[in-house]
């Protein structure tokens, strides 16, 4: 009986915290929605009220009006005008005391993680941490510039190395790009077997023909 309740928990667990996930979502950004409209609401006349009323009980609208909203704002961002207008709204934040700081560091690191010409996390590395014969799996996410490069040179990596099970927090090195190892496998396969705490292992590589033994 408990081998099987085990096997029935390992196949209804990950569904159930996908769909948890998924649900608090869903509520963070109606809650998010919900603001708008009580915002609305009373700057509105108050025979709009039943309308907005309406949409209120409307579940996953505030997911859809988001998901629109971030479609609409990439597709105007991505001519002349709508960067124009990217920069102006880049130079009031930045002219924020305080607020410039917090703008200016999420901005470099989110154009840094999702921009389609960088780096990041796009290659997992094997490397030797925290000391030397102890090895574990790290992220590149770029290289070392300004000050910190002009002291390390050009031969050095940037790496983010994640905690497990939960890899939001980890630690953030820089090594010499001998001592790191390429790997092949994906960032996802990567990722999945930091979080299993090594439990899943990826597929070993298929050889090319090149290194394929006779």
């Amino acid at each position: 009986m408990k081998k099987y309740l085990l096997t029935g928990l390992m196949v209804w667990l990950p569904l159930a915290i996908t769909i948890w996930v998924l649900l608090w979502l869903v509520g963070l950004l109606d809650a998010v929605f919900a603001g708008f409209l009580n915002g609305i609401s009373a700057i509105t006349p108050t025979t709009s009220a039943p309308t907005i009323e309406r949409l209120h009980g409307i579940p996953g609208l505030g997911v859809v009006l988001v998901f629109a909203a971030l479609l609409v704002t990439g597709a105007l961002v991505s001519n002349v005008a709508g960067r124009w207008w990217v920069k102006q709204w880049d130079k009031l934040f930045t002219n924020i005391p305080i607020v410039k700081s917090i703008y200016n560091s999420v901005k470099k690191v989110s154009d840094t993680l999702f921009s389609s010409n960088g780096n990041a996390f796009r290659t997992a590395l094997l490397i030797q941490y925290p000391r030397q014969g102890s090895w574990t799996i790290g992220f590149q996410t770029g290289t070392p510039s300004g000050e910190v490069a002009s002291h390390l040179g050009d031969e050095f990596v940037s790496v983010y190395v994640p905690t497990t099970p939960n890899p939001t927090s980890g630690f953030f090195l820089m090594l010499p790009r001998k001592d790191v190892i390429e790997l092949e496998m994906s960032v996802d396969e990567a990722l999945t077997y930091v979080i299993s705490m090594g439990s899943v292992a990826p597929s070993a590589p298929v050889p090319s023909a090149a290194t394929a033994p006779q």
